[in-house]
């Protein structure tokens, strides 16, 4: 064993969750866990904020929010950005509603939002769950982006190919993949570990999902 890349869903990485030989490289990847190991991560936060601001910025008084996982670290961090932002326009947050990732939750959380009158505004932690959340608006009868403003997060390939399209946070995974493979490199050389944590940008991609509300 030459290193080891580890991708971490959880909260925190603990010493007991990774049992590897003394000495090996290790580079971990959506983690807070900073203090330990190297970490290339997404930057979660800027793209999450970006999805919640530029649905204030076309005049929606609130934005709901179905997260991921309550063990996800990724959504946890999505969750507290949308949060900050809200509290930061002086908007208490509406509950939250929790998915799996999948398109099926998202299904059933949209049906609940459809029943919410002042759900004019959703960011959706995932794309799949955004995809679930579209549908379950299209069959109760609240058009999108007439009705409600959907916003998702990651991008997926699939997600231009909506209907409507996917207004959603474009995050690259193939350059944490590339950061997290310089890394090991770099230590395999010889090199010290840098710990820390090395943010991947992200950017949002308007598409059709979203539109001013109609009350604006």
């Amino acid at each position: 064993m030459d290193a080891v890349i580890v991708v971490m869903e959880k909260h925190e990485v603990a010493l007991s969750d990774l049992v590897l030989p003394r000495g090996v490289p290790v580079v971990v990847a959506d983690s807070g866990a900073g203090n330990q190991y190297p970490v290339v991560d997404t930057d979660q936060v800027t793209g999450a904020s970006s999805a919640v601001t530029h649905l204030l910025d076309l005049g929606h008084r609130t934005v709901w929010h179905v997260a991921g996982p309550d063990e996800s670290f990724a959504a946890q961090r999505r969750a507290n950005a949308w949060r900050q932002v809200l509290r930061g326009r002086g908007i208490e947050p509406p509950p939250v509603l929790t998915g799996d990732w999948s398109a099926e939750s998202g299904y059933r959380a949209g049906i609940r939002l459809a029943d919410e009158p002042s759900s004019t505004a959703v960011f959706v932690a995932n794309d799949h769950m955004a995809l679930g959340v579209l549908r379950a608006l299209h069959d109760a009868g609240r058009l999108v982006p007439d009705d409600v403003s959907v916003v998702g997060f990651d991008d997926v390939p699939e997600s231009s190919s909506f209907q409507p399209s996917l207004t959603t946070v474009h995050q690259d995974f193939a350059e944490v993949g590339r950061r997290c493979i310089t890394r090991v490199r770099a230590q395999i050389r010889g090199e010290a570990p840098e710990l820390g944590t090395d943010l991947v940008s992200t950017r949002l991609v308007v598409r059709q999902s979203t539109a001013p509300p109609k009350f604006s």
